[in-house]
């Protein structure tokens, strides 16, 4: 029976109560026992606290914020400079504990009243002092108090307060012993009586893990160990960095180091996390042992997935198509480049202890396989040019292993799959890739497979084909199941356009608000240790990673009920946000125009192969097609005599096209300016003033055919000329006004026809600044994920920041031409008496909020909450305004529809999963009830046999615990009422 109050854990004690002890409340919350599940042991009471799997944290309350208001601000919330001014206090507290502080005047040993007081503790928390002889008896349950030369001993064997009548020294008699406290030398007595037992087994009865089994003369503190194991976990920090803080803890001085046992706790460390292991996963209740641990049996699973026979309901497999999708199984495939490892060590010399039991696949299988594939040829990417692809054979791997780990993971929960994890020896190839996705996919029996990887869309082609040359266990049954490809929400932009509408997560029916980026998560949590794993032996390495793998995974899961549920609060609020958006767009349509677009959307949704109703039906204007649509205009006038040109060669529409030129290369000029600094050598400043010199000429001699045509022009100037004589300032030529029509004003007698011709090209002008501006974010976020995940070394960091910050610059040349564009079109519009129509295709550009990286738009605003940026869902517009707004509407009623539908599904796959999680945990909790009775035997001796119930018990008590937290907290108040769930949904 487990006690939990609300707060933090109980102190890290056990207590083992041999009579039985009531439950007793305490408020606010009891976790009372289901009685329907087999009931606790009434022989123990436990309280403690420990990691992993050994203890659940109870939260300090269970609620979802929802609103938050802002509070008065404390000394409290700066508690850094609330502590600087008591600083010096502090410092004297410090100095005054070298000396005897308030024991000073004492002239004898306050415990024995006779000797002299000489000898104080450094590691007590009572700071008294006693002479040397009650301090040695004092400390008989406190060995690690440093207190050798006094003549204190260790003795192993015998309670506290027992004399051994043949203690037998250590060898040398300095036996070392790693504590979270320092490194300390020991006298320690190994006991040779009648009844003694093995050395290794006296030591780990007294929680000291020894560092051999043979003549063991150096061990770690079972508390020393959990604390780097959960230490490593949470900070990354290295065992290296860890032994030294030890051994300057023991002396600072560096005059008298301890004995160096760096090597002995790497290996110590590296058991401690298998028997962790084994332990957590009741390998030590199997009868038959160790030996007999399966592939992937040591891996926590998500509790949310899918799990035939553990968490779906009966007949679960022959659900109606419409229900079909909720049993569905999300997985997320991506490599990692920052997880090498160096070419130091072997699997001969390093094999590791785990033969693929968690996350990582057996790597005598899996080196075999790739040894007879290795070659075969990459097939080369047909979408954009993937690295992952068409760089997958020459990646560098000169004195690397492993260039990297490749991995599977569940897609929406973001946990790693068991034996779904294998090093890339060159690269993101598909024989690796292949192997771990068909690897994970054997412990999988689903029969709606969503899988979500960067390179879907080509990795996708062939599959099945490439899956005849893996082991028959491997193969899928993909005829009978249904198979969806799919392209994370991040990678998406940089795909080409038939790409980002076929493999997108926001059209595709049945996945909800699923992303598919769970895997780039795990890898930002796992990278910090990449420094430390890659210096490491393989199976140091692969033991160590499945470790940590295994940690983010239990945090998952304990984290599941407070993140399901504020995901189905946000949920349902965008369900009805989106639904009457929905609604409110389709009031302002045509219903014919409705129904026909649902008929062609519903038609793709089953297949694909019909017209996509997403994509662009009406071509997109550019400058080149308006210059030729006005060239031929221009033959037709010259064939029929009604060409009223005043100049030979320079028509009216050339005339106006030419001026736009001219302003292109005049922003250019400004940008080669303002690049040259403050240190310009002479050849860059020779070689812009001869770009100016030329543009000067250009625009002198467009100025006087432009007189011909707007003669008018010529006062504007001469008013410029005169508001400049004051200053006798000189115009540079990258600001010379130009005059065109949309900046003259609606007064002059500026010919009509040169603001229809200006009309249609800055129209054009405009498309082409927001292509160009879609192409070089895509391209930014391209060069940033290479960047990250590449690049290494500062030279290549320069040259890549370097070629970043160039595309930058080109980001904001295209913004500058679309906003002059657009301020000319808003000029002209009023002067031709243009409607509305063309403002809502080109709004005003927010250069903060639209031009952001691409991956700042997928962290805070996505498609489905209908913040991204509206340059991503601008479609092209024919000559006939009508026509490209209709080809819009449609789009976006395609689009809004698509987010009501996800997010509809997003609350009812995060109900099922919520349903899911409690059925697990359930059984779970029976699973290791069960296992009470798994060695059962008549050899165990009673010690043995109680440590596996007890342990047993306690673990199916977390599981019972951790349910009823997520069901308090899943059916708590604060949550919108349409989201409270009936308990009657956790039935399966």
């Amino acid at each position: 029976m487990y006690t939990f109050q609300s707060g933090k854990p109980l102190v890290r004690t056990e207590s083992l109560v041999g009579a039985h002890v009531a439950p007793t409340t305490v408020p606010p919350m009891t976790l009372l026992r289901n009685e329907d599940s087999p009931p606790a042991s009434n022989q123990w009471q436990i309280y403690q606290a420990g990691s992993f799997l050994d203890y659940m944290p109870i939260p300090d309350e269970f609620r979802v914020e929802t609103e938050t208001s802002k509070r008065k601000r404390t000394a409290g919330d700066h508690p850094l400079a609330a502590w600087q001014p008591e600083c010096p206090t502090f410092l004297d507290e410090m100095i005054r504990l070298e000396g005897r502080r308030d024991y000073a005047e004492d002239s004898v040993c306050r415990h024995c009243q006779e000797h002299a007081p000489t000898i104080r503790c450094a590691d007590c928390f009572l700071q008294e002092l006693y002479c040397p002889s009650c301090t040695v008896e004092r400390h008989r349950c406190l060995p690690l108090h440093r207190l050798q030369s006094l003549g204190l001993r260790i003795q192993l064997g015998h309670r506290i307060g027992d004399t051994c009548c043949n203690p037998h020294r250590a060898f040398n008699d300095d036996f070392i012993i790693i504590d979270s406290t320092g490194i300390h030398e020991v006298g320690l007595d190994f006991c040779a009586c009648g009844t003694m037992q093995t050395h290794v087994k006296q030591l780990l009865c007294s929680r000291l893990f020894p560092a051999t089994v043979t003549d063991p003369k150096t061990a770690a503190t079972f508390g020393v160990l959990e604390q780097y194991h959960l230490l490593s976990f949470e900070s990354k920090a290295s065992a290296f960095e860890f032994y030294q803080a030890l051994a300057r803890l023991s002396n600072n001085m560096g005059m008298d180091p301890p004995k160096d046992r760096y090597p002995t706790f790497l290996r110590v460390v590296h058991e401690w996390r298998i028997l962790k292991l084994l332990k957590r996963f009741a390998r030590g209740h199997c009868p038959d042992g160790v030996v007999t641990t399966e592939p992937g049996q040591c891996a926590v699973l998500c509790p949310a997935c899918p799990h035939p026979g553990k968490n779906l309901p009966e007949n679960w497999e022959n659900a109606s198509l419409d229900k079909r999708w909720l049993y569905a199984l999300f997985v997320g495939i991506d490599a990692n480049f920052r997880l090498k490892r160096k070419l130091v060590s072997s699997d001969i010399v390093d094999p590791g202890v785990s033969k693929g039991w968690s996350y990582f696949v057996e790597e005598k299988a899996y080196k075999s396989y790739l040894e007879d594939n290795k070659d075969r040829n990459q097939e080369r990417s047909t979408c954009a040019s993937h690295n992952a692809v068409n760089m997958a054979d020459t990646k560098k791997s000169r004195g690397l292993a492993a260039t990297g780990v490749g991995t599977v993971d569940c897609a929406r929960h973001n946990m790693k799959l068991r034996n779904a994890v294998g090093d890339l020896q060159k690269g993101e190839k598909y024989i690796n890739m292949d192997y771990l996705f068909f690897s994970a996919m054997k412990h999988h029996d689903v029969i709606v497979l969503n899988i979500s990887y960067d390179i879907a869309c080509q990795w996708s082609k062939h599959l099945w084909s490439r899956m005849s040359k893996l082991p028959s266990a491997f193969h899928l049954d993909h005829d009978n199941k249904q198979v969806n490809f799919l392209i994370p929400k991040f990678h998406l932009p940089a795909h080409i356009e038939p790409c980002q509408i076929d493999f997108s997560f926001n059209f595709s029916r049945h996945v909800g608000r699923t992303d598919g980026e769970a895997p780039e998560r795990g890898w930002a949590n796992i990278n910090p240790i990449a420094s430390s794993t890659k210096e490491m032996g393989p199976g140091s390495r692969r033991d160590t990673l499945d470790d940590h793998f295994g940690d983010w995974n239990w945090k998952r899961v304990v984290q599941l009920g407070r993140l399901t549920a504020r995901k189905l609060a946000n949920a349902v609020e965008q369900k009805a946000d989106h639904q009457r958006e929905l609604l409110e767009l389709e009031s302002c349509l045509q219903a014919q125009d409705i129904s026909e677009w649902r008929i062609d959307i519903e038609a793709w949704e089953l297949d694909r192969m019909q017209p996509n109703p997403f994509k662009v039906r009406v071509a997109p204007e550019t400058q080149a097609a308006i210059r030729l649509e006005l060239a031929r205009i221009e033959a037709a006038e010259l064939e029929s005599g009604t060409n009223v040109s005043l100049h030979a060669e320079v028509p009216p529409s050339v005339l106006i096209s030419s001026a736009i030129d001219l302003e292109d290369q005049q922003r250019r000029l400004s940008h080669e300016i303002a690049a040259l600094g403050a240190h310009a050598t002479d050849h860059q400043l020779a070689k812009v003033q001869l770009h100016a010199n030329t543009l000067r000429r250009k625009v002198d001699g467009w100025q006087e055919i432009q007189l011909l045509y707007m003669p008018f022009v010529s006062r504007l100037r001469a008013n410029e000329d005169c508001a400049r004589s004051s200053t006798d300032a000189t115009p540079a030529v990258k600001a010379i006004n130009l005059w065109l029509p949309s900046a003259v004003g609606p007064d002059t007698q500026c010919p009509t026809q040169l603001h229809r011709f200006e009309w249609m090209l800055r129209y054009a002008q405009a498309n082409d600044a927001l292509k160009d501006i879609r192409n070089l974010l895509r391209l930014r976020s391209h060069l940033y994920k290479f960047k990250d995940n590449n690049i290494v070394g500062q030279a290549a960091n320069t040259r890549a920041r370097s070629t970043i910050n160039k595309t930058d610059v080109k980001v904001s040349m295209a913004a500058e031409r679309y906003e002059v564009a657009r301020a000319a079109l808003t000029a002209l519009a009023q002067i031709l008496d243009e409607g509305p129509a063309w403002q809502d295709i080109f709004k005003p550009l927010n250069r903060n909020r639209d031009l952001k990286s691409l991956k700042d738009m997928w962290e805070k605003e996505t498609e489905g909450t209908r913040h991204l940026s509206w340059i991503w869902k601008t479609p092209g517009v024919a000559e006939d305004a009508s026509v490209g707004l209709h080809d819009a509407l449609r789009i976006e009623w395609c689009k809004a529809r698509a987010r009501a539908m996800r997010w509809e599904e997003e609350v009812d796959l995060l109900k099922e999963e919520q349903r899911r999680v409690i059925a697990f945990l359930d059984w779970q909790a029976d699973w290791w009830w069960c296992q009470r009775q798994g060695r059962d035997s008549e050899h165990l001796d009673d010690c043995l046999r109680e440590g596996l119930k007890a342990y047993a018990e306690r673990q199916a008590s977390l599981r019972r615990a951790l349910s009823a937290q997520f069901q308090a907290l899943w059916t708590t108040p604060t949550l919108p009422a349409a989201t409270s769930i009936d308990t009657a949904t956790f039935t399966v």
